[in-house]
């Protein structure tokens, strides 16, 4: 275990605390007072250091701006009612960090330094975490290169950061979804299991000419055929097909969600079946069709559980049971708040305490 890590801490003259809007809260643009900075060079990580949240400088020849070294996780703290504040899983977080690193050619950050650097962050500004139901402290862990140098080659510097901010529901209601045909999100051998940058930047486009349509996510498919579901935009796909729980296994081309990763660990629990395999969009829309598709849902930090309405596949769109109905999602939802906000028992220890 790495011992304990020496940040330094300069703390603001001025708290915005009581000057945010807790009852308005919109996903990602209300930040904390306080954010998280070190410095990798020469073959080490050096410089952490708590400040107030605020710009910062940069060369404009960092390569990170020019060929696209960044990535980024997103992991939540809640605040249970005795006043304890916990982390949710931010151990399989730090391994899916290092994952993204090492596939853009970019340091690994210790999983010690990589916790112990957010908990010390989320302690400082623990104040700033809603006490409201369904509300969080969400958490930007990131990584980018800084060498100021124009050349394609991995960059000798890095810089990590950490931001967090209060955050209320990422969705709120049932998902109006397109089963993206022509578009494409990641292709096997590329970076689709990474949460870099560049692979939220491609899905710009598709996005919002589905938005433009009127749909509120999109189910990207394999780049070969377009004839199998991957995940969608925010989130895991998940389905409950004939009584089986169903998602697209987490190899090259899908994130391995850490929800993702908890939904099946209940299932497990509770004694449901789980296939992580190819999922076909025939066997979607014809579940759709014929009654055996009872729930889907996308998995994901942000979104947490967000359950679909509708399916929509070349022009046809395929309406789907009363999502408030649904056993198996909103016993998922409703079991991972209780331990998240610690009214029930985390026996698989996911809470890490601050």
């Amino acid at each position: 275990m790495t011992e304990t890590l020496d940040i330094k801490i300069t703390k603001t003259n001025h708290s915005r605390l009581n000057e945010t809007d807790f009852n308005n809260l919109p996903f990602g643009k209300t930040f904390s007072d306080h954010m998280l900075m070190a410095d990798y060079a020469d073959g080490e990580w050096k410089n952490f250091e708590i400040l107030p949240y605020g710009p910062i400088e940069l060369s404009p020849a960092i390569s990170s701006l020019h060929y696209g070294q960044a990535f980024f996780e997103g992991i939540k703290a809640y605040k249970h009612a005795d006043g304890k504040v916990t982390i949710f899983r931010p151990d399989k977080n730090a391994v899916r960090f290092n994952k993204s690193a090492e596939r853009l050619c970019m340091p690994e950050l210790p999983e010690e330094m990589f916790i112990q650097s957010i908990a010390a962050l989320v302690d400082i500004d623990r104040d700033w975490i809603p006490g409201k139901a369904n509300h969080a402290l969400y958490i930007r862990p990131f990584m980018f290169a800084t060498d100021p140098y124009l050349g394609v080659a991995p960059s000798s510097t890095y810089k990590y950061m950490v931001l967090i901010g209060p955050t209320g529901p990422y969705f709120s209601k049932a998902l109006r979804v397109k089963i993206e045909t022509h578009y494409t999100r990641a292709a096997e051998g590329g970076m689709g299991y990474a949460k870099a940058a560049g692979n939220y930047g491609s899905s710009m486009l598709p996005a919002r000419k589905a938005t433009e349509e009127g749909f509120d996510q999109l189910i990207w498919t394999d780049a070969k055929e377009h004839a199998f579901i991957e995940e969608m935009g925010a989130a895991n796909a998940m389905f409950l097909l004939d009584g089986t729980l169903i998602t697209a296994e987490a190899k090259d081309t899908i994130l391995d969600g850490v929800t993702r990763d908890t939904v099946i660990a209940l299932a497990k629990d509770w004694g449901i079946p789980v296939e992580e395999r190819m999922v076909s969009v025939a066997e979607i829309i014809e579940g759709a069709k014929n009654g055996k598709l009872t729930d889907a849902f996308g998995a994901g930090t942000a979104a947490t559980i967000a359950p679909v309405g509708s399916i929509s596949y070349k022009g046809e769109e395929y309406f789907l049971n009363d999502p408030e109905k649904r056993e198996f999602s909103n016993l998922v939802f409703k079991t991972l708040n209780a331990i998240k906000y610690g009214t029930e028992e985390d026996t698989h220890g996911w809470n890490y305490i601050v």
